[in-house]
């Protein structure tokens, strides 16, 4: 049993942080907090919500008589987070950035930090997730794998920014909140005069954009390759668009002058081309079959995987998305993931996340969504049969 006494909270200036802060005082650990800054370039407004933050977390410490640390890693977001951010829009991908900063900074550089620096025994966060190992650590095994598992609070649940996490920094995690709901900590913090922090706004959105509009921010980073907007169904030119990087799939586009509502289905790298579908609900934007890259399983290779190559679980690729029923193959170059029903607008860059149960496994990058409904509708008038290929005149 490993004896802990010494515990470095990541604060962020917000209730959440502030009350994990909190119930470890109340749990009679030696509490330190540490604040992260990632970015330090003033927006358009000459505002920089970082020190306001900072601010905030100052005033934790002074409340709860705890010693604040200020670490600066701006450089290694810009470098292994926000940089690659930029190359996958130039590629037409659509990233994940928290979930870059979970793996690349706060549980890696943050962690380092907290635990030879600062010789502290684990490091929290305010993050609604559980850990078998308990909230605090109760049931620490060093014989054991640690296994991610969801919060009580479904709908604050945050696993799924946490399921790019190694086994490491995931066995010294404590996370405070894991079995409370969002409405009973901002009680606890109004009970325990932390009022300031339960009726502070909460960010949404990425952190670096702000208020600010995506595609102007984005056009900041990547110069603009003009191309045309395209009607999947009647191959005409329905408008011109700025780059490929401005559009994510599903994305309404938003083109003036035309009654249709136009939403984002295809990106072409060879031409710069955007393919677009009539209507929210068109069948191009549903796949229920997509690939990924090489999955990162958080304790091992599920043993279904192992022995079959297949395995059944649930599945999201977006954090306010329900979890979804899918099958699992294993290839060569990663995942091929059947859901059971079609999901729109399945995302190449983004992070398909995985779980059994309450249980997170792990989570892979989808790479490409091969079929659609609407490919399997023409499929299905036998369009793509070579022998008919040449005299169909759906094709």
């Amino acid at each position: 049993m490993m004896l802990i006494n010494r515990v470095a909270v990541a604060v962020s200036g917000g209730v959440d942080s502030a009350v994990a802060a909190l119930l470890l005082k109340l749990r009679g650990f030696e509490v330190e907090a540490v604040f992260m800054e990632n970015w330090d370039i003033i927006d358009e407004k000459g505002f920089c919500s970082s020190d306001s933050d900072y601010a905030d977390a100052v005033s934790l410490s002074q409340i709860l008589n705890i010693k604040l640390h200020k670490v600066n890693y701006v450089k290694q977001y810009w470098n292994e987070v926000f940089c690659e951010l930029v190359e996958d829009y130039q590629r037409g991908l659509t990233p994940n950035p928290d979930i870059l900063c979970n793996r690349q900074i706060k549980f890696n550089y943050l962690y380092d930090y907290a635990l030879n620096n600062l010789k502290v025994d684990a490091m929290a966060t305010g993050h609604y997730a559980r850990t078998n190992f308990g909230s605090f650590l109760d049931n620490y095994s060093p014989n054991q794998a640690v296994k991610l598992l969801k919060a009580r609070d479904s709908k604050k649940d945050q696993v799924f920014f946490l399921s790019q996490i190694n086994q490491k920094s995931l066995r010294r995690a404590m996370f405070p909140l894991g079995s409370y709901l969002k409405s009973q900590v901002k009680i606890i913090a109004e009970e325990n005069g932390l009022e300031r922090f339960s009726k502070k706004k909460e960010s949404m959105g990425i952190c670096f954009i702000g208020s600010r509009d995506f595609q102007d921010f984005i056009g900041e980073y990547i110069q603009d390759k003009p191309g045309d907007f395209i009607d999947i169904d009647t191959g005409k030119i329905v408008g011109q668009h700025k780059g490929l990087h401005q559009w994510t799939l599903g994305q309404r586009t938003r083109i003036s002058g035309l009654a249709r509502a136009y939403f984002t289905a295809r990106k072409h790298l060879d031409n710069n081309n955007l393919i677009l579908a009539s209507g929210t609900d068109h069948p191009v934007l549903y796949s229920k079959l997509f690939f990924t890259s090489k999955p990162h399983w958080i304790t091992e290779k599920p043993k279904e995987l192992q022995d079959e190559d297949i395995l059944e679980c649930d599945f999201k690729f977006q954090h306010a998305h329900d979890w979804e029923p899918c099958v699992i193959f294993e290839c060569s170059q990663g995942l091929l993931v059947h859901l059971k029903t079609p999901k729109r607008a399945i995302t190449p860059g983004q992070y398909a996340v995985f779980c059994i149960g309450d249980q997170c496994i792990g989570s892979a990058r989808i790479i490409n969504t091969p079929v659609s409904e609407f490919t399997l509708n023409y499929l299905d008038k036998d369009c793509l049969n070579v022998k008919n290929l040449k005299n169909s005149k759906n094709c």
